[in-house]
């Protein structure tokens, strides 16, 4: 894989839960409506018995929904639980995805840009934690890493703390979409969460585990 070094030369261009909750309630104040009609119906003129059977399906349907609603909540926690198991081995490994960068120092950083299709110039983009622009390098040849040395673009080392990466792509004098920069992050913790399992990263960014598209020790 090819990888090229920067300097940092500036360029100038509805819970699931919340459902299942809903289902009971509304299944408990069928059963009350059910039981105040009872009591209260005509002696002289009962309900008729088909009323009661209909009355009395719709009471069953309620019922196995609300209990199928709590079955599938309860595999799909249990699928969380193993998915979570089974990548505790993750914890202590350094993952890639797009996401923000801790930079500590003047240790080079690993950025692996996203190029787009029919561009045919790049330039990395780098925002602060509050969302500045401290540096936009030009992007040379088409390696897929890059080692970025982190200064702004005076070429001064940037302070400690959190950095993001875009990559602005052109074709002649055109932008194109920008697209991501995935970068290396060491995993902290392996989390649970409604749409799959999640990584804390050491820095503090907390990503899906889905986003991943690499890993090393």
């Amino acid at each position: 894989m090819e990888t090229t070094a920067l300097t940092g030369t500036t360029s100038t261009a509805a819970p699931r839960t919340e459902k299942a909750a809903g289902i009971s309630t509304d299944f408990n104040t069928f059963l009350k409506m059910l039981t105040t009609q009872m009591q209260n119906q005509d002696p002289l003129n009962p309900i008729d018995s088909t009323d009661y059977a209909v009355q009395l399906a719709t009471f069953s349907g309620v019922e196995q929904q609300t209990l199928t609603n709590q079955l599938l909540l309860a595999m799909q926690n249990q699928f969380g639980l193993l998915g979570m198991a089974q990548m505790a081995g993750w914890v202590g490994s350094e993952a890639r995805a797009i996401m923000p960068a801790q930079i500590s120092g003047d240790a080079t950083v690993s950025l692996t840009p996203i190029r787009l299709a029919g561009a045919d110039r790049a330039v990395l983009a780098v925002t602060d934690a509050e969302g500045a622009v401290v540096n936009r390098v030009e992007l040379t040849g088409n390696a897929e890493v890059v080692d970025w040395l982190p200064v702004d673009m005076a070429g001064n080392s940037l302070p400690d703390g959190r950095y993001s990466f875009t990559l602005e792509n052109y074709r002649g004098e055109t932008q194109l979409e920008t697209t991501g920069v995935a970068v290396y992050g060491r995993i902290a913790e392996v989390r649970g969460g409604t749409n799959g399992p999640r990584l804390l990263m050491d820095s503090g960014v907390e990503i899906a585990a889905a986003d991943v598209t690499a890993l090393r020790p």
